[in-house]
């Protein structure tokens, strides 16, 4: 039941948007109930059961701080890797050696059967002999061919002294009816006993060196980044270690055969770099992708991008090098950042009647899961319309305490709230609430946030020292409320000087920043003045600088 309602849900994700990038895929395999961990050695399965906190907090990689079942199966998994680097098994299987085994069994059985075969032969012609001593032949002018033919044994010392007579010319006496090629067999023998030394030399040639496997630019088990890769694997199979193993195989081989490492130097345009896009980090240092897929609602840009399959192939492997150059930046060591924080924006998103973007959106969707696990450390869904969110309430119960823990959602009013909640506003890009934008500032200017109360006039100084210009930007979350600035020197004889009039911010206005400058030629202070009357209580984002006016040059 739960997994045909997930099936259910991400059919609703894919026909709004490529929403679940990642994390969808990757944590909607995790529905069933408290993970277990499966550590099996020599044969015998052990089962430990992992706790699942209340409260999701990104794991650790440091090994050393692992509960003892997860230790387990990272020691495990790295003992299945090195053998399989050892054996070879990430590549092309070589050419089996194992077949020249049995040769050396062969061997002495071959030397009896072709004793047997002597004594045989040499019956026969006893009895040939017997025959021509009472009845003579014209058989006797063949013996002088024959001669050579039964000579070819005499290096063989294990020939008996029947045999040996046998074997004198002018006493064998062969019918014409006999077989020829038996002696044949015999002549390979000597060959077969001097090839024994070279198989023994074989056998005793030094094992071939372990192979080279690197993901994500990481070689496997060089160095204790390779235990963060592994955890991810192990992590995405709920620490079963097999499990973990063969999707490590699969990825490594579907990473050959799709080309990854000549794919990150194509050359695939810059037409989507509007719609996914790194921009920032979170509060955690994560860096932060957004995918705005209202963006297709451009005709001209979904029919470049879907219009065709060529097209859509295009497009997938365009998706797929920009998450391989993205996950190239992070920090693969046990205390670094080595997940992704991903934002999806519902705004203007095609309808569902959009197959071609569905069908990219499945295949992206489908290599995401099977080859990218656990790289996004939270989901923000933006934007999101009243009847996703009804939808995403009934279909909660049934997702785990992690899954549900990454996942947030957000309708219009409350985006630029909840993006504040993990990313700094002066990260956060314009159209989403935040301050980050070209011009005077840039993201390591601080950003500081007030709260205005209902009804009431809130103000907000600025020093201005003498001779200098005074920029600074503000922004109002929900906007709805009246804006002023001025400028009040020190000096009691001077005079307040008006910067802006007061006017009203309305929340479909044009200017979601309000920005200013004022050059002072007196020490005082810039007083920026919002009125709240609304019923509600406002958040207010502002920041400044000071630019000291340069001396004039004579």
């Amino acid at each position: 039941m739960a997994e045909e309602t997930l099936n259910t849900t991400a059919a609703a994700a894919e026909s709004t948007a490529v929403t679940a990038e990642v994390a969808v895929a990757s944590e909607a395999e995790k529905v069933e109930d408290a993970p277990v961990v499966v550590c099996e050695k020599d044969g015998s399965p052990e089962t430990e059961k992992i706790t699942e906190s209340t409260s999701f907090k990104e794991e650790s990689n440091v090994a050393g701080e692992l509960p003892d079942p997860e230790k387990k199966a990272l020691d495990e998994l790295r003992l299945m890797v090195q053998e399989a680097l050892n054996k070879h098994e990430f590549s092309a299987p070589p050419a089996a050696v194992e077949e020249e085994k049995p040769v050396k069994e062969e061997v002495p059985a071959k030397e009896e059967k072709a004793t047997a075969v002597v004594e045989e032969e040499a019956k026969a012609c006893a009895e040939a002999t017997g025959k021509d001593e009472s009845t003579p032949s014209p058989a006797t002018a063949v013996t002088p061919e024959v001669v050579p033919v039964t000579e070819v044994p005499e290096p063989e010392k294990t020939v008996s002294e029947p045999e040996a007579e046998v074997t004198e010319p002018g006493k064998e006496v062969l019918e014409p009816g006999k077989e020829v090629p038996e002696p044949e067999k015999e002549t390979t023998e000597p060959e077969k006993k001097v090839t024994e030394p070279e198989i023994k030399e074989k056998t005793t040639e030094p094992a071939p060196e372990p192979e080279e496997v690197s993901i994500w630019g990481i070689p496997l088990l060089a160095d204790e980044r390779s235990d963060v890769v592994l955890l991810k694997f192990l992590r995405a199979r709920d620490f079963k270690v097999k499990e973990a193993f063969t999707m490590l195989k699969n990825v490594v081989a579907w990473r050959k055969q799709f080309g990854i490492e000549s794919l990150l130097s194509e050359d695939l345009g810059t037409e989507q770099e509007k719609v996914v896009y790194m921009h920032g980090v979170d509060k955690e240092g994560h860096p932060v992708c957004y995918n705005a897929y209202g963006e297709y609602q451009n005709k001209e840009l979904y029919n470049e991008t879907f219009s065709t399959e060529e097209k859509r192939t295009r497009f997938l492997r365009w998706r797929i090098q920009f998450l391989e150059r993205s996950i190239r930046k992070l920090d693969f060591s046990p205390n670094g950042v080595c997940t992704i924080v991903q934002v999806i924006d519902f705004k203007n998103s095609p309808g569902p009647f959009k197959w071609e973007l569905r069908q990219a959106t499945n295949q992206a969707l489908q290599l995401f899961q099977d080859n990218y696990p656990e790289f996004v450390a939270k989901q923000v869904f933006i934007n999101v319309p009243f009847l996703y969110l009804a939808f995403y309430k009934i279909i909660n119960p049934f997702f785990t305490q992690r899954t549900k823990s990454k996942f947030v959602f957000a309708g219009p009013s409350k985006t630029a709230e909840t993006l504040f909640k993990y990313i700094a506003p002066e990260l956060v890009p314009v159209q989403y609430g935040g301050l980050s934008r070209e011009g005077e500032f840039v993201s390591t200017d601080s950003v500081t946030e007030e709260i205005i109360k209902p009804s009431t006039k809130h103000t907000i100084e600025i020093p201005a020292p003498e001779s200098c210009t005074l920029v600074w930007e503000a922004r109002v979350v929900g906007n709805e409320m009246t804006y002023g600035a001025e400028f009040v020197p020190v000096s009691a004889d001077s005079y307040t000087v008006i910067v802006q009039k007061s006017r009203k911010l309305a929340a479909a206005t044009n200017e979601p920043v309000i920005s200013g400058q004022f050059k002072c030629d007196e020490p005082g202070k810039v007083v920026l003045t919002f009125d709240n009357q609304t019923s509600k209580k406002k958040k207010v984002l502002y920041r400044s600088k000071t630019k000291v006016a340069e001396p004039i040059k004579c």
